[in-house]
């Protein structure tokens, strides 16, 4: 049974992706057929189809987390999170998948995130528009 699950739309990502396949669109309508043009336009589909959206679920043993329909995912054994706090993200940190100082983050907008400290010393953020019900949700499920 799913305790928590929530999924966060990247705007910004599905504006920036969305308007270079329209200019591409509207290129490729001006000049002569190039298959260039074609190829660059699948990559950015497929990219905004695996990368526009992140969904964080919590349930009775795992804490998963996944980009778009979940073929780029990661899930946490519950009894392997030491501890978890909210954090915000400094701006250049930027989006996607990432290495920061802080460990690894994913993140498909905003600042906020939750860090996740696991007992082998690693240090994991997820980033997230609801920090509060994230924190909370981990809170229960922890048992804390």
């Amino acid at each position: 049974m799913t305790q928590y699950r929530h999924t966060q739309i990247g705007y910004v990502i599905f504006a920036t992706i969305g308007g270079a396949m329209v200019l591409i669109l509207l290129l490729m309508d001006l000049y002569e057929f190039n298959w260039i043009p074609l190829i660059v336009l699948a990559i950015l589909a497929i990219c905004l189809v695996l990368f526009a959206t992140l969904t964080v679920e919590i349930d009775e043993q795992h804490l998963r987390i996944r980009f778009g329909p979940g073929a780029i995912s990661k899930k946490f054994p519950l009894q392997d999170i030491e501890s978890h706090q909210e954090v915000k993200n400094r701006w250049y940190y930027g989006w996607g998948i990432r290495r920061i100082p802080h460990g690894w983050l994913w993140n498909v907008s905003g600042l906020d995130a939750i860090e996740l400290l696991l007992k082998n010393g690693k240090k994991f953020r997820i980033g997230t528009d609801d920090p509060e019900a994230l924190n909370r949700s981990l809170q229960q499920a922890l048992g804390k």
